[in-house]
């Protein structure tokens, strides 16, 4: 059995594979950057230590950072969580190098399924195909539109080393096609670290069905059974679950089996997920991602299984103690993501801010995987998802019904989130019959109504203080907590308030501010200026790229003119409402 295992993550992730690791007994050690020292990851965690840095490239991106706490913690085991180092050759192979375990697949399995290019070659060698696409890396917009003239348009352009909708970006026509490789690019080497991209065939009303799969190194894979993921937005999901609706048996049966023969092709080890792309009955491989999913609890919940567990289980070398005809799959589960962001008019706009309350939801069915708690900041230098909430019902509906009932209990102030989409997208009859697809939150669903997010103030308490005092030895990071009289008279700090900013009064990030001033309305970072002064400009056209929280989001102008004035360039960081052009 393992140790001490190292989370080489942050988040609702690292809480969670605390969690397990400490029903195993097994020690703990978080790393952090700057902006993560008190970060609830890292305050559950045994032990902690600094990576330095505040973007993810100059901490949980920074290899030798890692590699060093793993020296200086003693760390037997590594676990990579999902982004990030989860699909990494180099980072796995760094780790087993060193006589430490990596909780995840072989080094050779990630460079086959974690490059998607080479996981299509291998699932076309296995019997299985593809969604229809090119098997090379693209160096130039021109192989995007050569693929769009021979299959037909819209295409898909697709991180090579990434998933989860990261780095994919579809292009409707051929003078569409420089930016949105360009794009794809910089947001792949943004949050996978390799900006190389690839092209496909982009389906015109699919489902998004994945097989969850566990396979030991004594020769033993599984598929544990389906999820459907087809309510997304910005290919990104926002709702999975499991069993999916108006699925077939024979189909269930052919894609397990399928998913199966793509992972034994490889060798894979440890939990796993094949993806697959459902469509009038048939169905297409997509990829495989070679680490754990974020929707992993609703698989646990229809199979009583805790896959953190089996992961640490079978990279501690044990054998898995069930067959295929063991797995029983009981009612239905459903996951919602709680992510950072304001869904209002179906723009999804980041919105990173400090929590200053969050009421979460409990009762029969209930689970919630949150990585945060009410008083921590979500920082617009990392992915936007603050919890997952998902539930269990002994039929859909009954779980669908559950779902709606715990989001109501759900309060989050200080940031806007999805849960108001969330709703609009469960009472929706396409979602209640289950004929939704991939495409339809973004074109047929109507977030015009959603109500503003709640805002309010929130109190330290009274009486004595709890003060947390943090050091770092040695880079180590070290927690002394001293209760403090609540009292001014002797000099020390008193409890107090601290009064929430007001929400911004714009939504989404997509538009100017109303004025010949285009301002920005969230924190970020701009990584392309689109105009130059004396450029004719009309209204709805982009003016500036910003990225925040890994995601790339256009900045338009809202009134026709000229560029009078360039306040920004390439690099530059903006905070909400920082005018950014002026246009006359």
């Amino acid at each position: 059995m393992l140790k001490k295992v190292l989370i080489a993550n942050r988040g609702e992730i690292a809480v969670r594979v605390i969690r397990t690791c400490r029903e195993m007994g097994i020690t703990t050690v978080a790393v952090y950057s700057e902006l993560d020292r008190n970060a609830l990851h890292v305050r559950l965690a045994d032990e902690a230590y600094a990576l330095g840095g505040l973007s993810a490239a100059e901490s949980y991106l920074n290899t030798e950072a890692i590699l060093d706490v793993i020296e200086r913690s003693g760390a037997d085991a590594v676990h990579p969580g999902y982004g990030f180092f989860s699909e990494n050759t180099d980072f796995a192979r760094a780790i087993t190098s060193r006589g430490v375990t990596f909780v995840g697949p072989p080094p050779e399995a990630i460079e086959i399924m974690g490059d998607k290019i080479s996981s299509r070659l291998a699932a076309e060698r296995a019997g299985v195909e593809g969604v229809p696409g090119r098997n090379e890396i693209l160096s130039d917009p021109g192989q995007v539109v050569a693929f769009g003239d021979e299959f037909g348009w819209p295409v898909a352009i697709k991180a090579a080393y990434g998933g989860g909708g990261r780095g994919m970006k579809v292009v409707n026509a051929a003078d569409e096609a420089p930016s949105a490789l360009e794009s794809a690019q910089r947001e792949a080497q943004s949050y996978f670290g390799r900006p190389e991209c690839y092209v496909e065939r982009y389906l015109t009303w699919p489902r998004h069905i994945e097989m969850q799969v566990l396979a030991d190194s004594h020769g033993n894979t599984l598929w544990l059974g389906e999820r459907d993921c087809s309510a997304q937005r910005r290919h990104q999901k926002l709702i999975e679950e499991s069993p999916a609706p108006n699925f077939p048996e024979h189909v269930r049966q052919a894609m397990g089996a399928a998913a199966v023969k793509v992972s034994s092709a490889c060798g894979y080890v440890n939990a796993g997920t094949v993806e697959f792309l459902y469509q009038d009955g048939e169905f297409y491989f997509l990829e495989m991602n070679t680490r754990l999913q974020v929707e992993h609890p609703v698989t646990e919940l229809v199979t009583g299984l805790d896959l953190v567990e089996w992961q640490l289980r079978i990279a501690a070398g044990e054998e898995l103690d069930f067959a295929q005809e063991d797995i029983v799959r009981t009612g239905h589960a459903i996951e919602v993501r709680i992510n950072a962001e304001d869904p209002s008019g179906g723009k999804f706009a980041p919105s990173p801010g400090t929590i200053t309350r969050f009421d979460q939801p409990s009762g029969p069915g209930v689970r919630l995987d949150a990585g945060y708690h009410a008083g921590d900041t979500i920082s617009q230098y990392y992915d936007n998802l603050i919890a997952k909430l998902i539930v269990w019902g002994s039929d859909r509906e009954k779980a669908r019904r559950r779902m709606l009932r715990a989001i109501e209990e759900t309060l989050i102030e200080g940031v806007a989130t999805t849960l108001p989409a969330d709703v609009v997208i469960l009472c929706d009859e396409e979602f209640v019959n289950g004929t939704h697809s991939t495409k339809w939150v973004e074109t047929d669903l109507d977030f015009s109504s959603l109500p503003a997010p709640a805002m309010a103030a929130v109190s330290v308490g009274e009486g004595s203080v709890r003060k947390e005092v943090t050091a770092e030895v040695n880079g180590r990071r070290v927690t002394v907590a001293l209760w403090i009289p609540d009292s001014g008279d002797d000099g020390l700090p008193r409890a107090h308030s601290t009064a929430a900013k007001p929400r911004r009064q714009h939504h989404a990030g997509v538009v100017g501010s109303g004025s010949n001033n285009v301002t920005v309305p969230m924190q970020g970072t701009v990584v392309k200026v689109n105009v130059e002064v004396g450029q004719q400009v009309e209204a709805g056209e982009t003016v500036i790229i910003l990225e925040a929280m890994k995601m790339e989001n256009s900045v338009n102008a809202e009134k026709a003119g000229v560029v009078k004035t360039i306040k920004v360039a390439a690099g530059d960081s903006v905070s909400a409402g920082d005018v950014v052009v002026v246009i006359e």
